[in-house]
């Protein structure tokens, strides 16, 4: 059985606003941060802020602080789960 952090992540990715987080960061080609994800997304910046923080402890994402701001980038791990999320959502 999987522990509880791992199923906290899973019901994190499967809504709508963090699918569409990941997959937003993986088709980015420029450096992107929380407020412009959050405009994409058409989400709240204090709840994308809020996913973001779960998923780095789940090592998807990481913040890499540019003087006062914060860009974005998947992790591999998160690379791959966006890369199958948008694979799924293509297909449907």
């Amino acid at each position: 059985m999987r522990d509880k952090k791992e199923k906290k992540i899973f019901s994190v990715i499967f809504r709508e606003k963090p699918a569409l987080m990941l997959v937003t960061l993986k088709n980015t080609k420029t450096p992107i941060y929380a407020s412009s994800l959050a405009k994409i997304v058409d989400c709240t910046y204090s709840h994308v802020v809020k996913i973001l923080q779960e998923m780095q402890k789940s090592d998807l994402v990481k913040f890499e602080k540019q003087g006062r701001l914060k860009l974005l980038t998947l992790t591999k791990k998160g690379n791959e789960i966006a890369d199958n999320i948008d694979k799924i959502r293509n297909f449907l």
